[in-house]
């Protein structure tokens, strides 16, 4: 399964969720994860999507630390059927 795929299985549970999850550009500040998680209550997650088996490159994994050092919650997600594990964890943080 192609990324693309996954992050479009991603876009639609979150939005069936009543949720949105933008796409994330950050100009100059490389890095950052694919999707910004959005859900009700103001529940905030960050989303690195990857084809099956494929690991973050070292700037991301070093974006994600960061992210995690200023508290937000950072997922990487290679699998659809990840998705509902990873929507309950922002629901719940």
């Amino acid at each position: 399964m192609r990324e693309k795929t996954i992050e479009q299985h991603l876009v639609k549970a979150v939005k069936n969720s009543g949720g949105i999850a933008p796409k994330l550009v950050s100009p100059g500040f490389d890095g950052m994860p694919d999707r910004l998680v959005l859900l009700p209550g103001g529940k905030i997650g960050f989303v690195e999507v990857k084809a099956p088996g494929k690991e973050p490159r070292p700037l991301q994994v070093a974006r994600h630390g960061l992210l995690r050092r200023l508290g937000f919650k950072v997922y990487v997600l290679d699998a659809p059927e990840q998705i509902g594990g990873i929507l309950d964890e922002i629901r719940t943080a």
